[in-house]
């Protein structure tokens, strides 16, 4: 018999006694939205869990529909991915970003994916008292008042990182750009502040995202930081780019939302804006370099996500930006984006032809309100070695510094050696 039954034809109608289309959509990782995703009525199946169930767990990536999938290989879409339903998004509140632990079923007939049964743990928290955080555009910005530190008293040796707790100090929500013409070493730079902020900072939550990247540096990345590495790799297309750094911030967002500080170390806001360029569609107004206008306003959100939180949690950024390339696009990109942060650091491309590093630019190199992050003691002598610095020509600056840091065990006995050398206008 083909005919329905009352309870099957009502099953076939929304709440408001309309048919229901039946439609077809991109899942996870391609092919036919599977049956139940047409079917809400989830609750059922958490009957099914019991001990024998596999447990999962992946960072949540929700669809404009409004279900989503569990990311558990990489934050691109894979085989192993595990399917959300709507009603399971409401009735926890899940957001996009989140890790979540459950139990899963497998795919039954007709279907592509696991399926989530019962949510175990969202962010490492029960899911009651997941649903009790706030929103982070609610969250209150501050400017950074905890410092990072980098110097590693047990390693010296290690000068960048010595340097830049000098030159350019960086605190918790800082908003900063490496600025670095080609092969100035900002890669290096990059590693050693990553290595500092996991050995100084355990408490801190250490992304570091490439985006566009060679694949030999990617596995260099990965083994040189003891961190989450995300990666898109420059033979994928710009649409995986913006997912994987997408997916990346949300998941930030979620993270300070629990009051966790995070940071995310991403190389680099140039070739995410190119990325960003090339999938945008056509608004009609071109800038100059061949830039859309509406291209980087989703990069500026990403770079713009950075910010201390009042009462606790923060999110820093620290992005690599591309000069002297010869691309007028990249220069755009870098202009754009040149007033929005409260950190820089500058590599110079004279040093790094001389093998001088860090390559490191003192005088254009520095950190707005830095006042907040260093003690006045520090503050003042700090203010005293750039006025030696800026007697000396660039190159004689930056190798007097390197020399003096070497030949002291840290940064405290290099400052006491600074507040006696004599100061034209003392």
């Amino acid at each position: 018999d083909t005919r329905l039954r009352p309870r099957e034809k009502a099953d076939q109608r929304d709440s408001k006694g309309r048919r229901r289309r039946r439609g077809r959509g991109s899942g996870g990782g391609g092919g036919s939205i599977p049956a139940y995703v047409r079917d809400e009525r989830w609750e059922d199946l958490e009957a099914e869990d019991d001990a024998s169930a596999e447990i999962r767990t992946g960072i949540l990536d929700l669809l404009p529909e409004g279900y989503g999938f569990l990311r558990t290989s990489g934050y691109l879409p894979g085989d192993r991915d595990v399917y959300v339903s709507v009603s399971q998004v409401r009735r926890f509140h899940l957001r996009k970003g989140d890790e979540i632990t459950g139990s899963v079923r497998s795919p039954k007939e007709s279907e592509k994916y696991q399926a989530l049964l019962k949510i175990r743990e969202i962010n490492g928290t029960g899911p009651e008292e997941a649903q009790r955080r706030p929103r982070f555009a609610d969250l209150t910005p501050l400017y950074p008042q905890d410092r990072l530190t980098l110097e590693q008293l047990e390693q010296p040796r290690l000068i960048t990182p010595r340097i830049i707790d000098l030159i350019a100090p960086i605190g918790k929500g800082q908003r900063g750009m490496i600025v670095s013409p080609p092969k100035a070493g900002k890669t290096t730079v990059m590693k050693e502040i990553a290595n500092a902020v996991r050995t100084n900072n355990p408490e801190t939550h250490l992304i570091v995202l490439l985006v566009d990247e060679r694949p030999e540096e990617v596995t260099d990345m990965q083994r040189s930081v003891d961190g989450e590495v995300i990666y898109s790799t420059f033979d994928r297309p710009s649409d995986d780019h913006i997912q994987v750094t997408e997916l990346t911030l949300e998941r930030a967002k979620r993270l300070v939302e629990m009051g966790r500080d995070v940071m995310i170390l991403l190389d680099g806001i140039t070739r995410l804006s190119r990325a960003y360029n090339l999938a945008t569609p056509a608004s009609g107004r071109i800038l100059s370099g061949g830039v859309d206008s509406t291209a980087l306003y989703p990069p500026k959100r990403f770079f713009g996500a950075a910010r201390n939180i009042e009462f606790g949690g923060s999110l820093t950024i620290l992005a690599t930006a591309l000069v002297e390339t010869g691309s007028r696009m990249d220069e755009v990109i870098f202009e754009e984006f040149k007033g929005t942060g409260n950190w820089e650091l500058k590599l110079d491309r004279r040093m790094s032809e001389k093998r001088i590093f860090p390559a490191i630019d003192i005088q254009a190199s520095g950190t707005r309100k830095e006042e907040l992050l260093l003690t006045p003691e520090e503050l003042q002598l700090v203010w005293r070695l750039r006025r030696v610095l800026h007697a000396l020509a660039d190159g004689g600056a930056l190798e007097l510094l390197i020399d003096k840091m070497k030949a002291t065990a840290g940064n405290v006995q290099f400052l006491r050696e600074i507040a006696k050398a004599p100061v034209k206008g003392d």
